[in-house]
């Protein structure tokens, strides 16, 4: 057990949210239980989740994707009263973290998912260096795709590049295809993320640059398992990590 200000402080010590340009409150964003216990962890604070939260008689939840985001309008309605009358209803702190999760060294979504696949972190790039390098040799793009498909144990949508080997690949977990272009100036033969939008396809087409849409839930899944994990250990506290399934 511990207090939720002694776990925020060790969440923030260790994420240092003050040092990115998020789109939304890093922390937490919704107050519950002075004392924490128990954490349940998952992607996103959908109501799937914070159900299972209570079902699992947790006092805190812990996330990437949190409530609140920049551009909201900030009204309690619909989906967003029911989130939160579910979390006020059972004292349940929601804390969540974003971009300084993704970021993390070790315990982030782009460490993990590169541990996961066999890439060594040679470099960064992209806004706020939160885009990958790693090296690693594959045969071909396919088998790079049926590597990331056997790890996410999902399909993943591959736009092949130039034929020959994969040795240099960039990557940035969930919903960073802005960032392609820039992994495509590092010099890598690949690129992993979560989602596509169609000029990416033109891109990897002619720039010869094998792009991989691997889903933003599962390239997203590693980061927050793992910090709850560490968490939970660190102060005794039991864990839970619930993955809702989300094709996405």
């Amino acid at each position: 057990m511990t207090d939720r200000q002694t776990l925020l402080s060790a969440l923030d010590a260790m994420l240092q949210p003050h040092q990115f340009k998020d789109y939304c409150p890093n922390g937490l964003q919704v107050e519950g239980a002075q004392e924490v216990r128990k954490i349940v962890s998952g992607v996103t604070a959908s109501l799937a989740l914070i159900e299972a939260a209570v079902a699992h008689q947790a006092d805190t939840i812990l996330v990437h994707h949190g409530l609140f985001w920049r551009g909201h309008d900030g009204r309690v309605t619909g989906w967003l009263r029911q989130r939160l009358a579910l979390l006020l209803a059972h004292n349940i702190n929601l804390i969540a973290y974003h971009l300084p999760l993704d970021a993390h060294p070790t315990l982030g979504n782009n460490a993990q998912l590169g541990a996961r696949l066999g890439l060594q972190e040679t470099g960064r790039f992209g806004e706020q260096q939160l885009g990958w390098i790693g090296e690693q040799t594959f045969p071909n793009s396919q088998a790079l795709a049926e590597r990331v498909e056997a790890v996410l144990g999902r399909s993943v949508l591959l736009i092949p590049g130039k034929t020959g080997a994969v040795r240099r690949v960039g990557w940035c977990s969930g919903g960073a295809q802005s960032y392609f272009e820039a992994a495509i100036a590092c010099g890598v033969d690949a690129f992993i993320t979560g989602e596509i939008s169609e000029p990416q396809v033109h891109l990897a087409r002619e720039c010869g640059v094998a792009y991989l849409a691997c889903g933003h839930h599962a390239t997203e899944r590693y980061g927050v398992l793992a910090l709850a994990g560490t968490i939970a250990a660190e102060w005794g506290l039991e864990h839970v990590f619930v993955d809702i399934d989300n094709p996405a």
